[in-house]
């Protein structure tokens, strides 16, 4: 095997060549004429002639290579307290038989289908179906609002929905039905069917003529062959709500994205086939598209399901009950799963309780990991415990420790080193193409081509394509992202551009403060905006939330913080308020919704947006900032 410096090198030097031996890992029907046609950036294409369907990769290929008895997907779920486990052969069948009975519902090749599920093995189980004969899958997170469904509805125009009856959260019942027929009402565009899995907490009522039991249809249905697709063709469509509030539906195409998830379970998380790999995510997300559903299928491993939370079910140690019982190798969650725990439990004491023998590396993603909560994992677990930075968009992490090559030194704070067919340049917002030296603070941009499995497109959309990601900086997609690199090449991601805020002409990073208040002893979480201020244009404000436990005075926390602050990171950053509350606005996949905060503190209208945790947070904000004297001039 090469070294990661050598794979690094060949990936930026010989696209062509890297990527088209790592093509070699995937079956193909027909094989391409070119492995990279990037004649029109910034749009470019993988495996151009290429033909091959993405779920024959995830299961009957391993079916037909002798090891259908191994497991492929485990479904843990503390909500039902099921534990529900699936060999290759019979997740095959069921899939194969699922697509039959899409496909006598008249659904085929280049036809879009909404799956709207909660966190179920019928979930992953659409997905594939869809795969298998063509149909292009747009995941919608269950329970999401009737509008923001119906908007996806007239955007994808799907000829059929999935959706189960309804959704568990610890302490409900979330009823999917009633907000399916709703947005079907508000949309335009009316799908042909929907098919309804029937869960035993909930038995929604079906219209005739239009919705089918999935029991039923099962029952009635046929298995059907995988169909061939162009490598070039859609495999599905996700949205994300972008900082505008309009959804941007991210395109996956077929090839590239095989090769690219295939290739990243062995390089970036060392899983081999038969290892057991757990992404504790959803389904709606996109890393649940990724690394519950695709890249482990594709890498013959053993892939966990899991609907629950981190703490509440039933408490902060089901975390390590799931990697004890299924023998877990690696899991992969965000810092926020991590953060809960730690507030929950701050000495770890839960840990003790299970043997966690089997279990070698943590990676986080999707907010960045903040030293001192990496610190706590690693002294707790005693494992590695590696940062990762991807998007939607890039479908695989962008920069990471590259664990199959051997696990570089962890620098706190930084994912390590751009991955393989990634050449990352941090650019002057300023001029938008002089490039920051080393520990400057920039605009973090991808050197166009983009590597195989980023988005081609956005769906009928590359008008907004060019404009969102392409046309600020040319011949570079912009990440949104806004950090530097050190001496050392490590990429070290402070926060989204638009958390960079201006303090008397002094740009600072609001990442970097949060850093210093989540190093605090007290302290669980925070969030660290940027308010309007007359004076200096704009000032920061940290919230934090405190471990379970603490009763100390919280004027004497605050002035704490505010000290370490002034000492850490100096007088100019004009830190001066730290408010303490009892918990903090959250999409469901755990970022923290920074963007409305700011908002709320300025006095400007704001509007929940479709994946908030529970918008109720956004008033106990409002209040808190309220009794602090905000917004100004109220």
């Amino acid at each position: 095997m090469a070294t990661f410096e050598e794979d690094y090198a060949r990936s930026l030097s010989d696209p062509d060549g890297f990527w088209g031996d790592a093509a070699e890992e995937i079956s193909w029907s027909k094989k391409w004429d070119r492995v990279l046609d990037a004649d029109n950036l910034p749009f470019s294409r993988w495996f151009v002639g290429g033909e091959l369907n993405t779920c024959y990769n995830c299961l009957d290929r391993h079916v037909e290579e002798g090891h259908g008895d191994r497991l492929a997907l485990i479904y843990d779920s503390p909500m039902t307290g099921q534990v529900k486990k699936y060999s290759y052969a019979e997740l095959t069948d069921l899939v194969a038989r699922f697509a039959g009975g899409l496909a006598d519902l008249g659904i085929g090749k280049g036809d879009r289908v909404i799956i709207y599920m909660p966190m179920v093995p019928e979930a992953a189980i659409a997905m594939l179906a869809c795969a298998r004969i063509g149909a292009i899958h747009s995941v919608v997170f269950g329970g999401f609002a009737a509008k923001e469904l119906a908007t996806r509805i007239d955007d994808s125009k799907p000829v059929a929905i999935i959706a189960g009856s309804c959704g568990l959260e610890p302490g409900r019942i979330v009823e999917y039905k009633p907000l399916l027929d709703e947005a079907i009402e508000i949309a335009t565009h009316k799908p042909t069917n929907c098919v309804v899995l029937q869960r035993p907490e909930v038995t929604a009522s079906l219209i005739a003529g239009r919705d089918v039991d999935w029991a039923d249809l099962m029952q009635a249905a046929s298995p059907v062959a995988c169909v061939p697709v162009k490598a070039t063709d859609p495999l599905y469509i996700l949205y994300t709500s972008g900082t505008t509030g309009v959804p941007k539906g991210v395109v996956r195409d077929n090839g590239g994205h095989a090769v690219a998830l295939k290739w990243s379970m062995k390089h970036v998380y060392n899983i081999d086939p038969g290892d057991v790999f757990w992404a504790a995510s959803d389904v709606g997300w996109v890393v649940g598209h990724s690394y519950i559903v695709y890249a482990p299928l594709l890498q013959g491993s053993t892939t966990i399901l899991f609907e629950g939370k981190p703490v509440g079910t039933p408490d902060a140690g089901t975390f390590w009950r799931v990697i004890q019982d299924h023998k877990v190798k690696s899991l992969f969650t965000a810092p926020t799963a991590f953060r809960a725990i730690k507030q929950q439990d701050p000495e770890g004491k839960l840990i003790g309780d299970y043997d966690l023998s089997h279990f070698e590396i943590l990676f986080l993603a999707g907010e960045r990991a903040d030293p001192d909560t990496i610190v706590w994992a690693q002294e707790k677990l005693q494992v590695p415990v590696l940062d990762h930075w991807w998007q939607t968009e890039t479908g695989w992490s962008i920069g990471a420790n590259c664990s199959g090559y051997g696990i570089k030194p962890v620098k706190l704070g930084s994912p390590t080193l751009p991955v393989p067919g990634y050449d990352i340049r941090i650019i002057n917002e300023e001029d938008g193409k002089t490039e920051m030296k080393p520990g400057e603070i920039g605009v973090i941009a991808v050197k166009l081509p983009l590597p195989p499995g980023s988005l081609p497109t956005l769906w009928h959309n590359d008008e907004g394509f060019l404009k969102a990601y392409m046309a600020d900086i040319p011949g570079y997609y912009k990440t949104g992202d806004a950090g530097y690199r050190d001496e050392d090449g490590y990429l070290f991601i402070m926060a989204r551009t638009d958390d960079i805020i201006n303090v008397a002409g002094h740009r600072l990073s609001t990442g970097g403060m949060e850093e210093v208040l989540a190093g605090h002893k007290d302290v669980a979480e925070c969030a660290v905006i940027g308010a309007k201020d007359q004076l200096k244009g704009q000032i920061p404000m940290g919230f934090v939330v405190l471990n379970a436990g603490v009763d100390r005075d919280p004027d004497e926390i605050r002035k704490e913080l505010v000290t370490l602050v002034r000492q850490k990171i100096g007088p100019v950053a004009a830190f001066k308020e730290a408010m303490i509350v009892g918990r903090l606005p959250k999409t469901r996949s755990g970022k923290i919704l920074r963007a409305i905060m700011r908002k709320i503190a300025d006095g400007e209208e704001y509007k929940a947006p479709a994946t908030i945790d529970d918008p109720a947070i956004l008033t106990e904000i409002s209040e808190v900032l309220k009794q602090a004297g905000y917004p100004k001039g109220e």
